[in-house]
């Protein structure tokens, strides 16, 4: 169970276990009772005429604590990692903030919100 999670950890954040939503508690569970239901990792099983197969253990998964795919994207929504677009601010190495007096813009001759220009030397134009 502490292998179970350590990786629900990597995969959502590092939750409080006291404090931890049951749903991340559920997966864990969840996950550890698949390890100990198949620990050798076996894929395939035959006996005589019956064959046993566990679809969901192969590869790199297959005798180890793991998450499927709808695990792990519940474990990235519960923590707050959503996949996707967003948008973030981006500033050139080695300048100064942007400060929120309208200091630090250029005026477009559109006219629309100034440009930022936030270069530590005073500009000539």
């Amino acid at each position: 169970m502490e292998d179970a999670s350590e990786l629900a950890t990597m995969h959502g954040r590092d939750w409080p276990e006291a404090t931890a939503p049951r749903l991340v508690k559920t997966l864990v569970l969840k996950a550890t009772a698949r390890h100990v239901r198949n620990p050798n990792g076996y894929t395939q099983s035959r006996a005589g005429d019956e064959t046993l197969a566990w679809s969901d253990a192969h590869g790199r998964d297959a005798g180890a604590v793991y998450f499927t795919r709808e695990e792990i994207r519940l474990l990235e929504e519960l923590a707050g990692r959503k996949r996707g677009i967003s948008s973030v601010v981006v500033s050139a190495w080695d300048t100064k903030p942007q400060r929120d007096d309208g200091a630090g813009f250029v005026p477009v001759d559109y006219g629309g919100d100034g440009f930022p220009f936030f270069g530590d030397a005073v500009s000539p134009w």
